[in-house]
């Protein structure tokens, strides 16, 4: 079928391989997308990124996001930001439009910056989704631990694009989020699998957070994790509706607009290089 370039790209470290598949319409299965994820044998990457023609008017690009367990997810701040800086520069236009499974994403470019508009986050129960109803997703009923002594407990959810539970903890380099993380992702409590973050609040215009990220497991950044971040510590009054949001790979400006509630995510992108993928991890034996 052909070489398949491919670039190497990353959003304050979580890395991705993108490929474009525009012209060929090219897919690829869980396996291929493993391999090619694959630190070990393959490229390497926390996500897998298609570009596709775009099936909304006014979009400039279908981004189609693969994590490197091989499922397709339907939002990722930190590629969108990559994205945006491949297609502004094709087209010569900092503002671009990503079409998504999430819905379509506008975004401007500027320099090694880029702000991309995330949408509204969702709230309820049923949007995020939960097994269960709750009537205040500020802090659901979900604990670890001890029930008198937790070492987890109360999260606040959202979805952005995907769901997202936040813990609030006092310093979250002192949790095991290796081995914590696993478990919460898949509790029953999230039908669709969660993202997991660790926040802490260091002042009102700033938080600190760690991610385990629903089929990539930790990384250095997640965009839509900052996102539900932002959000979340607004509506617990912790914070104002501005913050920086501090990821082990750099921080992300989260500003959540008050005209429309409205996310719009601020932070670097970086190309690391490229090349042509190689025909076993293409064609290769399922992994």
């Amino acid at each position: 079928m052909g070489d398949v370039p491919f670039l190497k790209m990353n959003g304050l470290g979580n890395d991705f391989v993108v490929v474009d598949s525009r012209e060929t319409g090219r897919r690829y299965d869980r396996a291929a997308v493993r391999r090619i994820s694959d630190r070990a044998r393959g490229i390497g990457c926390d996500q897998f990124i298609v570009l596709e023609t775009p099936r909304t008017q006014g979009a400039d690009v279908f981004m189609r996001i693969y994590n490197a367990e091989g499922g397709e997810v339907d939002a990722c701040g930190n590629a969108s930001r990559c994205i945006a800086a491949i297609v502004s520069e094709e087209s010569g236009r900092p503002e671009v439009t990503i079409e998504t499974n999430a819905g379509l994403l506008a975004s401007e470019v500027s320099g090694p910056v880029a702000t991309v508009d995330m949408g509204r986050p969702r709230f309820d129960w049923d949007q995020i989704p939960l097994a269960e109803p709750f009537a205040d997703t500020t802090g659901i009923e979900l604990q670890i631990g001890p029930i008198d002594a937790p070492i987890l407990h109360t999260p606040s959810v959202a979805n952005v694009g995907n769901p997202h539970a936040i813990f609030w903890v006092d310093d979250v380099a002192r949790f095991d989020l290796a081995r914590i993380g696993p478990m919460l992702e898949n509790h029953p409590i999230f039908p669709e699998r969660a993202n997991i973050s660790l926040a802490q609040v260091i002042a009102p215009n700033r938080v600190r957070v760690r991610v385990w990220e629903r089929g990539a497991g930790i990384t250095q950044a997640c965009g839509t994790a900052a996102c539900a971040v932002g959000v979340a510590a607004a509506r617990k009054g912790l914070t104002g509706r501005t913050v920086t949001v501090e990821l082990p790979g750099g921080p992300l400006t989260i500003r959540w607009r008050e005209s429309d509630n409205h996310i719009l995510m601020t932070g670097a992108w970086s190309l690391d290089g490229e090349g042509v993928l190689p025909a076993e991890l293409l064609e290769g034996t399922p992994a």
